[in-house]
């Protein structure tokens, strides 16, 4: 005889159940997750900072978004720069989207920076001082050839506009990182707040689907002092900039031992203080043994233009 099914069951109940209720799950189901998760991890391709003192406390991940933040004048572009390099070095293919520098002045710097040395000194001001760095910049020209990518437009864009050259940059050109200098040109109004997170948040979402590591260059608010080392609630804008996005560095320029430098040279008080300070403010996905957020101190080789992980280190060099 069949079974059967009474109707004083209130099926309404299971017609109406909710994805929630479906994914509530054991936690003991993704134990094996994290067991292969623990084993991948060693094998997991790492893309380093400039800084050997680094590589215990951060490396950047595919499907992340890193905001690079500070003062205007404080090295931002400088810093970024430096990074792109050295992600270039390692087999990155690398946008450069800047809309506070010419294409020009970016390549300039990317450049020097590869030389190592300034072309602006008096040594090459002649014949054959031009002949070697004619040589010099033609061989940076071979060696980013396939790894950078310029994005030619100078001043202020629009969301769509950006969205649209990062997912071209993805798909079409196979770049993998794409840096954009910066949020305020974007969204030009510091008032638009649903516009910066749409934007941010647009950017994060093509990060994470295209499996990229985009860069965003901000500003943080006018500090009572400008001494101070500067945090991530100083971001000027929304809240939800620093909410949303993976990982956040300040870039911090040591101002008072430059004018303490230019009034007592290296007798100064300060000549052993850092030029600048790169502080990791988050670093939401960090696996590892070492500080997650890190404060790095860095020197500034003024001939290359690229900043040293100690006063007594060597410029890199590009191969």
């Amino acid at each position: 005889m069949a079974n059967l099914i009474p109707d004083t069951i209130d099926f309404l109940q299971y017609l109406q159940e909710t994805d929630s209720q479906q994914n509530v799950k054991s936690a003991n189901l993704y134990i094996p997750l994290i067991k292969e998760r623990m084993r991948n991890l060693s094998k997991e391709r790492k893309l380093w900072m400039p800084w050997e003192k680094t590589k215990e406390s951060f490396y950047f991940r595919p499907g992340e978004m890193t905001v690079y933040a500070g003062m205007n004048g404080h090295g931002k572009s400088q810093v970024t720069a430096q990074i792109a390099m050295t992600l270039m070095q390692q087999g990155e293919k690398i946008c450069m989207a800047s809309f506070e520098m010419k294409p020009i002045e970016t390549i300039r710097l990317m450049s020097r920076m590869y030389i190592g040395t300034n072309p602006f000194t008096e040594e090459y001001q002649n014949d054959d001082g031009y002949a070697v760095l004619d040589a010099l910049f033609d061989k940076f020209g071979q060696w980013s050839d396939d790894k950078l990518w310029i994005y030619d437009q100078t001043g202020t864009t629009n969301p769509e506009t950006v969205i649209g050259m990062t997912r071209y940059c993805a798909k079409e050109l196979g770049i993998t990182h794409v840096f954009i200098d910066s949020l305020m040109k974007v969204v030009g109004s510091e008032d638009d707040m649903n516009g910066q997170k749409r934007f941010v948040g647009e950017l994060f979402s093509i990060a994470k689907d295209l499996q990229i590591h985009i860069h965003l260059i901000h500003h943080i608010r006018k500090p009572l002092n400008e001494a101070a080392l500067p945090d991530k609630y100083d971001l000027k804008g929304s809240g939800s900039i620093s909410d949303q996005v993976d990982n956040i560095y300040t870039v911090w320029r040591n101002k008072a031992k430059e004018d303490d430098m230019r009034n007592a040279g290296k007798f100064g008080n300060k000549s052993g203080e850092p030029d600048g300070i790169l502080k990791c403010c988050k670093q939401r996905h960090y696996e590892g043994s070492g500080d997650g957020e890190p404060a790095i101190s860095l020197w500034l080789h003024k001939d290359s233009a690229q900043f040293l992980g100690s006063a007594g280190d060597q410029p890199a060099i590009y191969e």
